[in-house]
């Protein structure tokens, strides 16, 4: 297995943010993993997604590049099951996403670069 570039996104984490970004559009700027990975398989079929560890590995990357971030569930929202953590696309994970869309619209595009990663 190769190792990641510096500065540029796994495919997963490009399909997630697109996702995203997608929600958002449809009214919904917040989501949990799982709304998620449902939006993921029903908009491309997505194949990426191969366990749900992978997926909040990734959601925690991209935190961690500053293109989502998230919060833990009110308690009285949960209404008898356990708490989810809700995650929310930025401003630079908007802007990457729509990079990431138009260049997949002109070509067959490269992986977007993170702007810059936190110190």
């Amino acid at each position: 297995m190769s190792r990641r570039t510096a500065g540029t996104l796994l495919p997963i984490e490009t399909e997630i943010l697109g996702a995203a970004l997608a929600m958002r559009r449809a009214g919904h700027p917040g989501f949990h993993g799982f709304g998620l990975a449902q939006t993921m398989r029903e908009q491309r079929g997505s194949r990426a997604l191969t366990a749900h560890g992978t997926l909040y590995k990734a959601l925690a990357r991209l935190e961690e590049f500053g293109m989502l971030t998230s919060r833990w569930e009110d308690p009285a929202d949960a209404q008898g099951r356990p708490r989810r953590r809700l995650y929310e696309l930025t401003g630079p994970g908007a802007q990457v996403a729509e990079r990431s869309l138009a260049d997949l619209g002109a070509s067959a595009a490269p992986r977007p670069r993170v702007a810059a990663e936190p110190a």
